[in-house]
């Protein structure tokens, strides 16, 4: 079905200019952004070896990710107190706020949207991206389609 194919790489260059606006707009890199929102969606705190592997970068890449990302002031490293060795990194509320202004946009077209479509459709788009994710998932990490 090409018309899907056309519309996703639509929404994907959609996506790409608001988080470069945004890299810009924050002195960052658009990896930078890609990792604040790994570290912001992630279910557990990240360690940077963690923040590494989901994006798949280099150690020395992501040092230089994460150092950016601490002096801009986007997030904190903090040590584990049971484990002294270990850095968890936490993306800071006040830099939150400058990501939810800027990408309100989206949101608010996101829910607009939303809101034209039944639970059971929207479930079903849901199903879509869920496998999409997954397929994309395995094909970075080294799997041949």
């Amino acid at each position: 079905m090409l018309a899907l194919a056309v519309e996703l790489r639509r929404l994907n260059g959609e996506l790409n200019r608001l988080v470069h606006a945004f890299a810009v707009g924050q002195n960052l890199h658009p990896t930078d952004v890609q990792a604040l929102a790994a570290i912001l969606d992630s279910e557990t705190p990240l360690t940077p070896s963690l923040l590494r592997q989901r994006l798949g970068l280099t150690s020395g890449a992501i040092s230089a990710c994460v150092d950016r990302l601490e002096r801009a002031g986007h997030v904190k490293r903090v040590r584990e107190s049971a484990d002294r060795r270990v850095v968890h990194l936490h993306y800071l509320p006040t830099a939150q706020v400058k990501a939810r202004r800027h990408f309100a946009p989206l949101a608010e077209a996101t829910d607009r949207v939303r809101r034209r479509f039944s639970e059971p459709d929207l479930a079903l788009v849901l199903t879509f991206l869920n496998a999409l994710n997954e397929e994309l998932a395995e094909t970075g990490s080294g799997r041949q389609m």
